[in-house]
């Protein structure tokens, strides 16, 4: 197949690769903290859990946009 009729390169399929695994981190940094029926836990409502896992998965999710959305440099 053609490289110019490829809607990716390499660089897109790296960024998206590093989307996702800042994603991950993301979803990694929200678990942790258990509450059970016979013991509160106040962890679960840290500002990590809250506050900065989303924000992580949000920048994850942006920059995987990024990756599909940028247009590979034409090489003549």
């Amino acid at each position: 197949m053609d490289k110019k009729n490829l809607a990716f390169d390499k660089v897109n399929f790296i960024l998206l690769a590093v989307g996702m695994v800042i994603v991950l981190i993301g979803f990694v940094l929200m678990a942790g903290g258990e509450s059970t029926d016979t013991r509160y836990d106040p962890e679960i409502f840290s500002a990590l859990h809250i506050k900065v896992a989303p924000v992580v998965c949000f920048i994850g999710f942006v920059s995987m946009i990024y990756a599909i959305i940028r247009k590979p440099k034409d090489e003549e």
